[in-house]
């Protein structure tokens, strides 16, 4: 909180206004001050307060309706508003949080509680404000960045497209794990404060058991029970999600790990598994067909010595296509036909000999005809409209599995009888 901070009393009663200014005064906050709706919109759009306090019975246009215009407006639509009113009737009050008002003081009110109120909202408002310029600016960078790799892509040799897409991945990991890192750590925080406040209701309840009439009615209201167990179990959920998104980091931090220039041990199903997790999205249901269901048929592999980065884009290549080739053949269908065959991807592992792991990759989508199937591994060849696609997917895939690990790639496939590739990988690496 900034002790600088504006804030603007909108009340018709000077009285009011004289002792809320002196309050506010007293904390080491700026005052301005407005004695109707008009011209609190017209203050606030000129000095932009930090939070405003909006009586609801005003003459003229009264507080709902300023609220409403305020929240209206581009320019003061995110400025927090806590409504001042001697009303008690829930019906007003959950219709000025419908408008947007963020909290509620009712008169006469004690000062110490409008200020700690204040002061409560200021901090959300500062930290929200904070988290999204944060967000916007990394959101700005990596669009920045995914666009400069898509200008560049179609550029460059095929060693340098895999570069190229380890350290964007890696890049992508790094920047989404500072702003997720900053949210983690201050819903520490949050989450730290929101127990004082409510250890602190608490000792007051117990102290104060049989409150006035007016408090009980205000607790159930606002069914302040709810309330109170809501909001730890809003916080667990966000730290929940915050944890989510530092596990898609690290998968795609695994998943990048292109400039390893050394062969190392590596678990095959880790690298499968952090693949699925990228591309997680595209397997989800949509509007027009059900989920892509990944059937995992894994055997007991034991570590194989690869570049861990580039195999796991082979996965990632066959894998897309797979997915696309299911949407190809849904298009054609109606949604019930599709979830009378539904969509799915088999994943098949297994040792075939001392020297040789296998992995399968198999869709039932459509196929592929026979004249089509035997380029799928040229260079630049692609059935797919100009601007969606290079061609370069599945020949890079060929050229790091046969040529980087001396393994083998093989496409097997049918018209209506879907699509699998074989992928064959030595577990140890000759050294020539």
């Amino acid at each position: 909180m900034d002790n600088s901070d504006l804030i603007l009393v909108v009340d018709d009663t000077p009285a009011n206004l004289a002792v809320l200014s002196e309050a506010l005064n007293d904390a080491g906050f700026e005052v301005a001050i407005a004695t109707d709706g008009e011209l609190a919109i017209s203050q606030a759009e000129l000095s932009l307060p930090s939070l405003i306090l909006l009586d609801i019975m005003m003459p003229g246009i009264d507080g709902f309706e300023t609220c409403r215009r305020l929240k209206a407006s581009e320019i003061t639509q995110n400025i927090p508003i806590i409504f001042m009113t001697a009303l008690s009737d829930s019906t007003d009050k959950i219709k000025g949080l419908n408008l947007g008002a963020v909290d509620y003081v009712t008169k006469p009110f004690e000062e110490a509680e409008l200020i700690a109120r204040v002061k409560t909202q200021l901090k959300l408002y500062h930290l929200t404000e904070n988290l999204e310029n944060q967000v916007a600016e990394r959101t700005r960078k990596l669009e920045e960045t995914l666009h400069q790799l898509q200008q560049s892509q179609v550029q460059l040799i095929q060693s340098e497209k895999m570069a190229a897409l380890g350290q964007l991945v890696a890049g992508v990991a790094h920047e989404i794990n500072n702003p997720v890192n900053f949210i983690h750590a201050n819903l520490k925080y949050i989450e730290e404060y929101t127990q004082i406040f409510l250890d602190f209701l608490e000792l007051y309840q117990k102290n104060y058991p049989n409150p006035v009439d007016e408090i009980q009615e205000q607790a159930e209201d606002i069914d302040l029970e709810f309330l109170q167990s809501d909001v730890t179990k809003m916080l667990a959920s966000m730290k929940i999600g915050t944890e989510r998104i530092k596990e898609i980091v690290f998968s795609l931090r695994n998943f990048s790990r292109m400039d390893e220039a050394e062969f190392k041990d590596v678990d095959i199903h880790e690298g499968i598994e952090s693949t699925l997790l990228i591309l997680q999205h595209r397997l989800k249901a949509q509007p027009q067909r059900p989920e892509i269901k990944i059937i995992r048929e894994y055997g007991r592999l034991p570590s194989v010595e690869c570049y861990s980065g580039q195999l796991n884009q082979v996965f990632m290549n066959i894998l897309a296509n797979a997915i696309e080739a299911l949407e190809e053949a849904n298009a054609k269908l109606t949604y019930q036909e599709i979830e009378d065959n539904l969509n799915q991807i088999l994943i098949h592992t297994s040792v075939i000999n001392e020297e040789l792991v296998q992995i399968i990759i198999a869709d039932n989508g459509c196929g592929i005809p026979e004249h089509i199937r035997q380029r799928v591994f040229d260079p630049f060849f692609t059935t797919k409209p100009v601007g969606k696609g290079t061609g370069m997917g599945l020949s890079i895939s060929y050229q790091i599995v046969v040529e980087k690990h001396k393994g083998q790639l093989k496409c097997c496939s049918e018209v209506g009888g879907g699509t699998k590739f074989v992928i064959q990988i030595p577990i140890y690496q000759t050294k020539e």
